[in-house]
């Protein structure tokens, strides 16, 4: 089973990458690598970075950048952009329901009861804190692959804290700078209207009483691997960047610390994870967050967004079940559908995994950025028998699904193009209206024959131009 490739059909070059090519060939390899080195030094004059993990002392470096950008034509974003309007609205409303409403999708058994309790994401102290509109997930991350037949396909749901859209506009800012002539023969839908999106969305969730609403961007501070992001972020916005330090509560209000005094907060765009938001309710060892901030939004004084307990959908072994979630809330098939998955915890699929261990990809439902990942077809002996002694012991903490071999596209590899395997991070906001950000963040793996996209182990990205004309598209949450 080979991988689609995104530019090249049984014809020769797909017709909305044929200028592009064209500009490429006239370009040649050797000033192609001329403008990387100008990328690099532009990306490192910006201060625009990403922290490495599994390095002592941690390593920074530039953010991995391709030359080579990648097209969606008007028809397959229009389908990519319906689905995530269609699976957002869903996962605002199971959040909603579990946490606020009286959880009619469990107690009609869509999804088990259980699973969701056990779903490292899931906070029981969320229960009862409201959100206005119901926008829990505000900004959502959802990987999206391409199979080996070239349909998109969901993969994972990112709701709680998700990154990278700092990275989408200024890889559009760079691609203007790098490749001019190459961006100005396309018509492509913007990108950098998003700081305003998101200000509204966030302004659009803030307690119903306040008609003029302080937004701010928590940040856990420079120490953070997406640290670039979380100022980039604010900037963006025109809104203050803060650290837990700088608000207190005082009889469950928020406020900010402020030369001119104490200044009301009223919606908080939060870059810490749950746990470490408030040290009175979660880790009392944080000094990361708030104390009270957790009385003040079950009080409905103040919006954090994205809402806590956003985790429990976001475990993997509640994935599988957002299709029938679609069904039961809204009574339609999913737009975009799943990658097939099994569930260990299952005895027949738990058989059924354990026979095909080498044809499949294991996944720990609570890992993140491709760690702990088993390729079987990739995998030895010795991996193979300690993945299947995992699933014994512990079901509950893994899924498997089938592989799949990822799309492939040219990417500018050691002076010249070769094929690499991508993904796509759309990224998607819920406030008044669910709007989808034209594009999103490509990745793609740049190591030869890898699926592993994660740029925290050796991933790239792309920029991502959705031709056509207009911006971002928004629809009111059904």
């Amino acid at each position: 089973m080979g991988s689609f490739d995104e530019v090249h059909g049984p014809d020769g070059v797909r017709a909305h990458y044929q200028a592009l090519m064209n500009r490429l060939a006239e370009i040649g390899d050797a000033e192609l690598a001329d403008r990387l080195g100008l990328l690099d030094s532009f990306f490192r004059t910006l201060g625009i970075t990403f922290a490495v993990t599994g390095h002592e002392g941690g390593l920074e470096r530039t953010w991995p950048m391709d030359l080579v950008p990648r097209i969606i034509p008007p028809d397959e974003w229009s389908h990519i952009e319906s689905g995530l309007v269609q699976r957002v609205t869903v996962l605002n409303r199971f959040l909603d329901d579990l946490y606020v409403g009286g959880q009619q999708a469990i107690n009609d058994g869509v999804i088990p009861r259980w699973l969701v309790e056990s779903a490292d994401g899931y906070v029981r102290e969320a229960h009862g804190i409201p959100a206005p509109r119901g926008s829990r997930c505000v900004v959502a991350g959802i990987d999206i692959v391409r199979d080996d037949e070239g349909t998109y396909r969901v993969l994972e749901d990112n709701l709680r804290v998700p990154s990278g859209i700092s990275y989408v506009l200024e890889n559009r800012v760079a691609m203007t700078r790098i490749l001019p002539v190459g961006f100005a023969s396309h018509v492509i839908r913007p990108v950098d209207h998003y700081g305003a999106s998101l200000l509204r969305a966030l302004r659009a969730i803030a307690p119903p009483s306040v008609d003029d609403p302080t937004v701010v961007v928590l940040t856990p501070g420079v120490a953070n691997s997406a640290y670039f992001e979380h100022a980039f972020l604010a900037r963006q916005m025109g809104i203050e960047l803060v650290e837990g330090r700088d608000l207190l509560v005082d009889d469950r209000h928020v406020f900010m610390r402020t030369t001119k005094g104490l200044k009301r907060v009223d919606v908080i765009y939060r870059r810490v994870n749950d746990e470490f938001l408030d040290p009175v309710v979660f880790r009392q060892d944080s000094l990361l967050g708030v104390p009270g901030l957790h009385g003040a939004a079950r009080a409905g004084t103040v919006t954090i967004a994205n809402a806590i307990g956003n985790g429990a959908v976001d475990d993997k072994g509640v994935y599988p079940y957002i299709p029938a979630l679609i069904e039961y809330y809204l009574g339609e098939e999913p737009i975009l559908p799943n990658v097939t998955t099994y569930l260990p915890w299952e005895p027949d699929q738990l058989e059924v995994i354990l026979g095909r261990l080498d044809q499949l990809v294991v996944k720990p439902v609570a890992e993140a950025g491709g760690y702990g990942i088993v390729i079987g077809s990739a995998a030895d002996e010795a991996t193979l028998a300690a993945t299947a002694d995992a699933l014994h012991s512990n079901p509950r903490g893994y899924i498997a699904q089938e592989i799949v071999q990822l799309s492939t596209h040219p990417t500018f590899v050691d002076g010249h193009l070769e094929p690499r395997h991508v993904d796509l991070r759309p990224f998607v906001l819920s406030g008044d209206r669910i709007e989808v950000v034209p594009g999103g963040l490509t990745r793609v793996a740049m190591r030869k024959g890898s699926l592993i996209v994660n740029s925290s182990q050796g991933g790239g990205s792309k920029d991502t131009w959705v031709l056509g004309n207009g911006g971002g598209h928004a629809v009111t949450p059904r």
